[in-house]
C-alpha cells in the first residue's frame, strides 16, 4: 500500500522525522518497504507568467520573453522552448537555483541579451523522464508562490508491505490510527456531516444473500457533472497512491476508498433496469468487466445484478454495461459489507488482481460502511454537484464482536516484563480498545475494524508493539546445567559419520521421498507407503531403503566426470507391516571406481565385494560379523550377503545386479552396503583381562573339502569345540588347482593356543587338535599331511 507522507500528517499529529516514523511502524508491524521523495532536490524555481515574448536579434529559435515572477519588474529571459506563449503560466528557475544534477542557474549572456534566470521543463526539474518543451501549469497557479509549496512536492511516499491480518491499515484512516496509538499523538477525525435529502426517490435494494453480504448501503445522486475537473490535491493524493485519474465520480469512489479502506463502486442509473439485487450468479451467466476482461459466472460467485442482468462481481470489479463516464448524470453510490469468505480467492480465479478483492478478502470495517458512504456523497455535491436522495440500506447479522479475557499474569509471563494496570489499560484504550478491569483480569472487547483480534495471545501481542519491541529488555536465559549420561554402550553418531569419513567416504542426503519404480526395482517393495499428496509424480512413496538416493547422488557425480565415487547417508525408512507405519533408521554406503586414490605407489584396481566387506567390519570391530549369501532384488545373485552380528541380521552387503547396471548406465560395478543403525550404535564395552605372560603354541591343519562346502561353517564348527585356551581359529590359504581332485579346495587354517595360567603341554594341545580335526572331519574334510 503506497500513501502520502503529508496526507498522513493531516490527519495525525505528529513529530517525528521521517524516517523516525518509517521505523516505527515497521517495527509496529507494518513493515515499510520503501521511502522515496516526491521530487528529486531543487530550489529558487517559483510559478512564472511569460508577458511578453520577441524574436531573439541573434538567433532564429530563440526567444526574448518578458516573465512576471511576482516581482515589481518582469525578467527577461531567454527561452528557446517552441511552446512559449504569451499569457502561459511556467516554472521558473531564478538566479541561484540549484537543479537536479547539481546544475546551478546563473545570469549569463545569450548570444548577445542577458539572460536572468530559465523557463523549465517538467523533465529538468526530474519530475518526468521525457518532455516536449516547457511544464505549461494550470491557469490558476498564484504567481510567484515558490513550485515546490504550490505542488506540496516537499513529501514522501509511504510503501508499506502490509501482512494479510492487519486489513485496518488498508486505508490512511486505519494508518494514521496507527501512527496515533504508537506516538499518543492526537488523531484528526474526519469532518463527516449527514448529507442533507433533496430527493424523495430511493433505488430498491434486495439482498438475496444475507450471509455473504450482511449490510448494504446505496444512494441515489441526481444531476451531478461527472465532467467536472477532479481537484489538484485528490489527484496528487490518487497518483502518489499509484492510482489514475479516470473522472470525477470514480475518483471520488477511489479516493474514499484510500482515505477510509472501504471499496466503493458507483453505477450509471441510466444503464440500469430496475433495483439492486445482491445474490448468486446464474449459472452460465457472463460479464465483461471495466478492463473489458469477459469471465464466465457460477453459483459460488456472489454479483451485484438489477433486474435483468449481473452488472459487477461483487468485492472485485464492476461491469461495462454500468460503468460511469463523463456523460454520466445520474448515479448510484454503492457501499457495502461482504464477508471475507464469500470474496476470498475470487479475483485470483478469474486472474485479477484489484485493490477492493485486496481489502475485502481480508475485511473492511462494518461500521464505518454508512460513513464511507456519507464521505463520498460529500465529495461528488461539492465537485460534481447534484441532488442526493436518502441512503437505501439493507442490514442483516453482522458478525459480533465477543470479548477476550486477559489476564495479568499472562501478560507478565509472555512477555517476561511487568506492566502495572495503568500500563495495560492505556496502552489498550489508545488501540480504541474496550477494557473492563475484572479482578486479575480484563474483559477486552475488540472493536469493528480488527478482525485479527480473537485470543488472548493477540492483545498480548498488541501490548508488545505499542510497548515497543526495542523497550523491552534483552535477558539472558539462565537455566541449571546438567551433565547427561553417555554410556559406553551406545556409540553416538556422530563417531559413525567420523569412521565413514576417514574410511574415504563422502555423506549425502537425499529425499525421503522416492519413485515408485525405484521401490519395486531395487527394494522388491511392490506396496510401499504412499503419499497422499507428493510434491512431485517421480517423489510419490517413502522409500523403504536407502540404495535410492545413493543411486541417484551416484549417477549425478558420474555425469560430471568423477570417476572414484564412495558415499554414504544416514536416514529414516519406512515400511508397513500388520497395518502399522514402521519407521527405522540405517545407514549405507556405496562404493564407485578405483579402490584406492590414484597414486604411484599402488596399481589402480577396482573396488570389489571385499573391500567394502573390510570397511563394514571395520565399523563393528571388535565384534564379529559373518556375511550369509542371500539373494537381494538389487544386488548380484553370486556376490551378495546378508550381514549377521552374533544371531541378529543386521543388514546387506554386494555388488549392484548387471540389470540395474546397465539401466543406470554404470561402467563398472558399485558396491553396496546397508546396516541397521541401532546394531551400529551398540558399542562393545572392553573389558579388563590378564595379561598373558606365556608363549602362544601355533598350529596349522590343511584339509581337502569339497567346492561347496563353506568355510564359514567349519570355522564356526572348530570354535563350538575348542577349548577355552584356543585364542584363534582363522583362514590363511586357499587353493584351488593342479593336483587337487575336480570340485575340491584345499583350506589352511591357523590354530593359536594360549593359558593365561602355564605353558600348555603337548598332550592339551594334541587333544584339542584333535578334536579339531574330529570335527572337520564330520563336515567331509580330509586331513592333508
Amino acid at each position: 500500500m503506497k500513501f502520502s507522507e503529508n496526507w498522513l500528517r493531516t490527519l495525525v499529529d505528529t513529530k517525528l522525522s521521517s524516517e523516525e516514523l518509517a521505523h516505527l511502524l515497521t517495527m509496529a508491524g507494518l513493515e515499510v518497504e520503501s521511502l522515496e521523495s516526491v521530487a528529486p532536490a531543487f530550489n529558487n524555481v517559483v510559478v512564472a507568467e511569460v508577458l511578453e515574448i520577441v524574436k531573439h536579434p541573434n538567433a532564429d529559435k530563440l526567444n526574448v520573453c518578458q516573465v512576471n515572477v511576482g516581482e515589481a519588474q518582469p525578467l527577461t529571459i531567454v527561452c528557446g522552448a517552441a511552446n512559449v506563449a504569451v499569457g502561459v503560466k511556467v516554472p521558473c528557475a531564478r538566479i541561484g537555483a540549484v537543479l537536479p544534477g547539481d546544475l546551478v542557474i546563473k545570469q549569463a549572456k545569450v548570444r548577445g541579451i542577458e539572460s536572468f534566470g530559465m523557463l523549465c521543463s517538467d523533465k529538468e526539474l526530474g519530475l518526468a523522464v521525457e518532455s516536449q518543451g516547457l511544464w505549461l501549469l494550470p491557469g490558476d497557479a498564484p504567481v510567484g508562490k515558490a513550485l515546490r509549496e504550490y505542488l506540496d512536492l516537499d513529501d514522501n511516499i509511504f510503501t508499506l508491505k502490509l501482512t494479510p491480518n492487519r486489513s485496518d491499515c488498508s486505508g490512511m484512516v486505519g494508518v494514521a490510527r496507527e501512527v496515533a496509538a504508537l506516538t499518543g499523538g492526537a488523531l484528526k477525525q474526519l469532518d463527516i456531516p449527514t448529507q442533507p435529502v433533496a430527493l424523495s426517490e430511493q433505488l430498491p435494494v434486495k439482498v438475496a444473500d444475507a450471509v455473504a453480504c450482511p449490510l448494504y448501503c446505496g444512494r441515489l445522486v441526481r444531476n451531478v457533472n461527472a465532467a467536472a475537473l477532479t481537484p489538484a490535491w485528490m489527484l496528487r493524493r490518487l497518483e502518489r497512491s499509484g492510482l489514475r485519474a479516470i473522472n470525477a465520480v470514480v475518483d471520488i469512489t477511489n479516493y474514499v476508498m484510500l482515505e477510509m479502506g472501504q471499496p466503493m463502486h458507483a453505477f450509471d442509473v441510466a444503464k440500469l433496469s430496475g433495483g439492486i439485487v445482491v445474490r448468486k450468479a446464474l449459472k452460465g451467466e457472463s460479464l465483461t468487466l471495466l478492463n473489458d476482461q469477459t469471465v464466465a459466472l457460477d453459483e459460488e460467485v456472489l454479483v451485484i445484478a438489477d433486474e435483468k442482468r449481473t452488472l459487477a462481481i461483487a468485492g472485485v470489479m464492476g461491469g461495462q454495461g454500468s460503468g460511469v463516464g463523463t456523460a454520466t448524470q445520474h448515479v448510484f453510490l454503492e457501499s457495502a459489507f461482504f464477508v471475507p469468505d464469500s470474496i476470498a480467492g475470487k479475483a485470483r480465479r478469474f486472474g485479477l488482481a484489484t485493490d477492493s478483492s485486496f481489502r475485502f478478502e481480508r475485511g473492511v470495517d462494518f461500521s464505518a460502511t454508512r460513513q464511507a458512504l456519507e464521505r463520498a456523497t460529500q465529495l461528488l455535491l461539492e465537485i460534481c454537484g447534484g441532488s442526493a436522495g436518502a441512503i437505501s440500506e439493507v442490514r442483516g447479522q453482522l458478525p459480533a464482536r465477543l470479548p477476550i479475557r486477559l489476564r495479568r499474569a499472562r501478560v507478565a509471563r509472555v512477555l517476561g516484563i511487568p506492566l502495572d494496570d495503568i500500563q495495560i489499560t492505556t496502552l489498550l484504550r489508545r488501540l480504541q480498545l474496550g477494557c473492563e478491569a475484572k479482578g486479575d483480569y480484563y474483559l477486552v472487547t475488540p472493536p469493528s475494524f480488527r478482525f485479527d483480534l480473537s485470543i488472548e495471545e493477540d492483545l498480548i501481542e498488541e501490548l508488545a508493539r505499542l510497548f515497543g519491541y526495542d523497550n523491552i529488555p534483552a535477558q539472558v536465559p539462565q537455566a541449571a546445567l546438567i551433565m547427561l549420561p553417555n554410556s559406553e554402550s551406545q556409540r553416538p553418531l556422530a563417531r559413525i559419520r567420523q569412521m565413514l569419513v576417514a574410511r574415504d567416504y563422502q555423506e549425502i542426503v537425499s529425499y525421503a521421498f522416492v519413485e515408485e519404480q525405484v521401490e519395486r526395482e531395487l527394494c522388491g517393495n511392490d506396496q510401499p507407503v504412499a503419499l497422499q499428496n507428493p510434491i512431485a509424480s517421480n517423489l510419490a512413496v517413502m522409500r523403504s531403503s536407502l540404495i535410492g538416493g545413493l543411486v541417484g547422488a551416484l549417477r549425478f557425480n558420474l555425469n560430471r566426470k568423477q570417476t572414484r565415487v564412495r558415499l554414504f547417508e544416514a536416514g529414516a525408512c519406512f515400511a508397513k507391516v500388520n497395518n502399522e507405519y514402521v519407521q527405522k533408521q540405517r545407514l549405507s554406503g556405496l562404493a564407485y571406481g578405483a579402490a584406492q586414490p590414484e597414486q604411484w605407489g599402488a596399481a589402480a584396481q577396482p573396488v570389489d565385494f571385499y573391500d567394502v566387506k573390510a570397511d563394514v567390519e571395520a565399523f563393528f570391530a571388535p565384534q564379529v560379523l559373518r556375511f550369509v549369501p542371500a539373494i537381494h532384488p538389487a544386488l548380484h545373485p553370486g556376490r551378495s550377503a546378508q550381514i549377521y552380528c552374533g544371531e541378529q541380521t543386521v543388514g546387506w552387503i554386494g555388488e549392484l545386479h548387471p540389470h540395474w547396471q546397465q539401466q543406470y548406465d554404470l561402467v563398472q560395478p558399485a558396491v553396496w552396503f546397508e546396516i541397521e543403525l541401532d546394531a551400529l550404535t551398540q558399542a562393545h564395552v572392553p573389558r579388563m583381562s590378564e595379561i598373558n605372560k606365556f608363549l602362544p603354541a601355533r598350529r596349522d591343519l590343511a584339509v581337502l573339502v569339497d567346492e561347496a562346502v563353506a568355510v564359514q561353517a567349519l570355522l564356526d564348527a572348530m570354535r563350538q569345540v575348542s577349548d577355552h585356551y584356543v585364542v584363534e581359529v582363522a583362514l590363511f590359504d586357499l587353493y584351488r588347482g593342479k593336483g587337487l581332485g575336480e570340485g575340491k579346495k584345499s583350506l589352511a587354517f591357523r590354530v593359536l593356543l594360549q593359558d593365561t595360567q602355564k605353558t600348555l603341554t603337548d598332550i592339551e594341545i594334541d587333544q584339542c587338535i584333535a578334536r579339531l580335526v574330529a570335527v572337520l572331519q564330520q563336515h567331509g574334510a580330509q586331513l592333508r599331511v
